[in-house]
């Protein structure tokens, strides 16, 4: 008797380990479905090509809002997970999730605002609705992404203080009167992600991709609005004397930080 109900005891356990696996089988294989339909969504509507992205219509806050709603749900659901991992090593798989996500979203976000016109002191929270200065589209998309951070406070620092907000000035390069043949060339090397770029008096978005680089961001130059311009176009890129670079979503700290939603404290001299 003691033998048949220790021998059903085992088979039990054995389904239920069974349907363990098949469940969480079954959820990864979900979120890995949710992941490669978003890689496809964004691709093929908003940036199929880094290097040679469609030419925008103008615009889309309708697109932005999609995205930044997508984004959060996301995020909300990458930190659930990471609060309960156990493991570093469990944790350190969902932050490579959270940096494949960002580094589709954000490129998918900056890109909503193409055509926003600039205005030094444009304060814009929306693509298209009013201007945005240099400072202000840094913040706004980073806010709305959902880092919780002052976007007025911050856009009003330096670049290098937009950088540094995020991450360790270690883990930051800055070249001064480098000529624009070795930066190009040193961004070949560079891992790929989304960075911050702090020039003279200017700061944008770099996206780097294995197949280059775009500079994205609210031009006070012509043509005097948001724009994604590849490594040829990008004069006000080529003619800053100091370049300084953060990249963010290869920084595990900043994937922490955006996991964990706490409030950041703007860097400040």
């Amino acid at each position: 008797m003691k033998a048949l109900t220790l021998r059903i005891v085992l088979v039990a356990v054995a389904l239920l380990l069974a349907l363990i696996g098949v469940a969480i089988f079954l959820v990864k294989s979900y979120r890995n479905h949710l992941l490669v339909a978003a890689d496809e969504w964004i691709e093929s509507r908003m940036m199929p090509d880094c290097v040679s992205p469609p030419k925008p219509t103008g615009p889309d806050a309708a697109s932005y809002d999609v995205l930044c709603e997508q984004l959060r749900i996301w995020r909300v659901e990458l930190a659930e997970r990471h609060k309960r991992a156990r493991t570093a090593e469990v944790k350190a798989t969902i932050e490579n999730e959270a940096r494949i996500v960002l580094e589709h979203m954000l490129p998918a976000m900056m890109r909503c605002w193409i055509g926003t016109k600039w205005d030094f002191n444009g304060t814009a929270a929306k693509p298209g609705e009013g201007k945005i200065a240099c400072g202000y589209f840094v913040s706004t998309v980073l806010r709305d992404a959902g880092l919780e951070v002052n976007r007025f406070r911050l856009a009003q620092q330096a670049s290098s203080n937009i950088i540094l907000t995020f991450i360790d000035e270690a883990d930051t390069t800055r070249a001064y009167n480098q000529k624009y043949e070795i930066f190009i060339a040193g961004m070949a090397e560079s891992p790929v992600g989304v960075y911050i770029c702090g020039l003279d008096t200017h700061v944008g978005f770099v996206i780097n991709r294995s197949d280059g680089f775009r500079f994205i961001h609210s031009s006070g130059s012509a043509p005097h609005e948001v724009v994604d311009e590849s490594p040829e176009d990008a004069g006000v890129l080529q003619r800053s004397k100091d370049r300084m670079l953060g990249n963010l979503t290869a920084n595990r700290g900043f994937i922490r930080t955006w996991l964990a939603g706490k409030p950041i404290a703007v860097k400040r001299n």
